[in-house]
């Protein structure tokens, strides 16, 4: 009896420890790019750069954590890029237009990526669509009406207090944008751990039948995710325009792909279930870190497309051998 318990104890330990490693794993995959990218350059370790790396992957990190959402339900959004450009070509409209207060538009702007989501969600959890196919037809939409709301031209907004959201410092340091996603990650991470919609999000994504039996309205939590992924694209896009000091319809074509391959990498599998914010942060820093070090190195944005698409592709593979879906 007692050496019967004794392995089961150190099957405890080696299962404990594997979840351990599987858990920092990707935290310390962001050290050894930070390492190596260091020796590549002498320029990216310093405080500048680090501050710039924060501040860059902004709009990736909020669009990033309502993709988080989405990806653990088991679907997909590709939305998130035109719900971006949308969002912040609606807010200089308010703003410069309009003359609303610069508070009223943003608001206005995340009502509206709120809206898109929730007719995408709509049509997956109502109607049926294929994610992909119903995310797909609202991209062309939302990308059409930021095109036709400009005319295809950059709105310049001059309100120094909405381009402090873009640009601003906290004590002359920490850049405003990340200490608002820094908000947000706080926010999303307390949803998915600590409450009854976040407990759904991980059943919907695990087993949707057996969810819905369970008396849970599977629907709705398909239609309130999608909702959470266009109001963080929408606040994703407000900063942009904020940091940019235009309204501009063509932002966020690159940002899909960085998106799904941050929190791909942050371990939020494609086909649900799992996933964490925690996770997707890292993921991020990871492609901004790449990109920044990159764009050091001088590699030029063509070449940094097909590395980006590499790095879903690996990630992906990486996934499904853990999880035994590939086999010999």
């Amino acid at each position: 009896m007692n050496a019967l318990h004794k392995n089961e104890s150190l099957l405890g330990t080696k299962s404990k420890m594997t979840a351990i490693i599987r858990e920092w794993s990707i935290t310390i995959v962001l050290l050894i790019i930070w390492i190596v990218l260091s020796f590549v350059s002498p320029y990216f370790l310093t405080l500048n750069n680090i501050t710039n790396i924060f501040l860059q992957c902004a709009n990736i990190m909020m669009i990033s954590i309502g993709l988080t959402f989405v990806l653990i339900t088991g679907q997909i959004d590709l939305t998130l890029g035109s719900i971006e450009a949308l969002a912040g070509t609606i807010t200089a409209i308010a703003i410069v237009k309009l003359g609303l207060p610069f508070f009223i538009a943003i608001a206005l702007a995340i009502l509206v990526g709120m809206a898109c989501g929730f007719f995408s969600g709509v049509l997956v959890a109502r109607f049926k669509f294929p994610p992909f196919i119903a995310t797909l037809g609202m991209q062309g939409i939302t990308r059409g009406i930021a095109l036709i709301l400009t005319q295809g031209a950059a709105i310049l907004v001059s309100t120094d207090a909405f381009k402090t959201l873009g640009r601003g410092k906290v004590f002359g340091l920490l850049p405003v944008p990340a200490v608002i996603y820094g908000i947000m990650l706080i926010l999303a991470t307390i949803v998915l751990k600590y409450t009854r919609f976040g407990v759904n999000v991980y059943a919907v994504g695990s087993n949707e039948q057996a969810t819905n039996f369970s008396g849970i309205n599977v629907s709705w939590i398909k239609i309130a995710v999608f909702m959470i992924s266009g109001a963080m694209s929408a606040c994703g896009g407000i900063v942009m325009a904020a940091r940019l000091g235009s309204g501009n319809a063509a932002i966020g074509d690159a940002d899909v792909m960085d998106a799904i391959a941050a929190v791909v990498i942050g371990g939020t599998s494609m086909r649900g279930g799992t996933g964490s914010i925690r996770g997707t942060f890292v993921g991020v820093l990871i492609i901004a870190s790449i990109r920044n070090g990159l764009n050091l190195l001088a590699v030029g944005s063509y070449w940094q497309m097909v590395l980006i698409g590499l790095i879903i592709i690996g990630a992906i593979l990486i996934d499904q051998f853990s999880k035994g879906e590939i086999t010999k």
